[in-house]
């Protein structure tokens, strides 16, 4: 297709910062938008929407789900892909999780059928959990601390790096091939929260240690830290999935779609020592 303007939202966030570097390095031009972008997009404030749309032939969409207070996922996300494919946008991709059941009440696959039926051609990847949330998201502070205190017991969970994610994307929005695919993105290899604790303490000469916990204590110890009740019990039930081993098993979809194997998680933990974010 055409590498024409790809519009990415959360064009800051794990993966959209990431999907914008990998098209650039590809040639694509790109339209990153958000709150504070060039080009304004709010989710609460559809008068930004069309315009952001405006010119684009092929769009990433990231749902707000992840974050505090109640949305209507499906209906947002099927008004905007219907908006999208109405203003001339050829394809979407939709990032949403590789979950089961319903997480802290919320089904985070709700976005899928609105792009599935919204005439444009569409991809939706569905990932593990980031290698990137032990250096830059919700982990971060308990690897610093010392002590990951989480309610997933000893499940295993194939932990995926959020590039390998951003590169997948990227394909399906620039190649043929993707579309009317679904795509459950794992790494190579299923870790127990205690195995990436030791692998992070070996890149970085400090002990970090994983503590179980149960699934009430933790939402209660969240809500003890002021993090409101909703997205304390979102958190915990992200967890209490690796708990379960419910999306345990690796999958070889990053390898198909990219012609290489995925990632490892030491070499994510390697770079990551070096960067010094885990210092102290």
């Amino acid at each position: 297709m055409s590498q024409s303007d790809i519009l990415v939202l959360g064009s800051t966030g794990k993966t959209g910062r990431r999907v914008v570097q990998t098209l650039r390095a590809r040639g694509a031009s790109v339209r990153p938008v958000g709150r504070t972008a060039p080009v304004r997009f709010d989710w609460n404030d559809q008068n930004t929407w069309e315009p952001a749309l405006t010119g684009v032939r092929a769009a990433y969409l990231v749902d707000r789900q992840d974050q505090p207070g109640s949305w209507d996922a499906a209906a947002e996300i099927a008004a905007l892909a219907k908006l999208a494919a109405d203003s001339g946008v050829r394809r979407l991709v939709l990032l949403q999780a590789r979950t089961t059941g319903l997480v802290g009440g919320k089904d985070l696959s709700a976005g899928e059928r609105g792009v599935r039926e919204s005439g444009a051609a569409w991809t939706v990847l569905r990932p593990n959990w980031f290698f990137q949330n032990f250096d830059e998201g919700v982990l971060l502070d308990a690897v610093r601390s010392g002590e990951l205190r989480l309610p997933a017991g000893q499940g295993r969970e194939p932990f995926v790096d959020a590039g390998d994610v951003a590169e997948v994307a990227a394909a399906a929005l620039l190649e043929d091939g993707h579309d009317g695919r679904v795509y459950d993105l794992s790494g190579a290899r299923p870790l127990t929260l205690a195995e990436a604790a030791e692998e992070i303490s070996r890149a970085t000469g400090r002990t970090v240690r994983y503590e179980p916990v149960a699934h009430d204590a933790y939402v209660s110890e969240l809500v003890s830290y002021d993090v409101p009740a909703d997205y304390a019990l979102f958190v915990a039930d992200l967890v209490g999935q690796i708990r379960e081993n419910l999306n345990s098993a690796p999958t070889d979809t990053v390898e198909r779609v990219l012609g290489r194997p995925p990632r490892d998680f030491i070499e994510f933990v390697r770079e990551a020592a070096a960067s010094g974010v885990w210092a102290d």
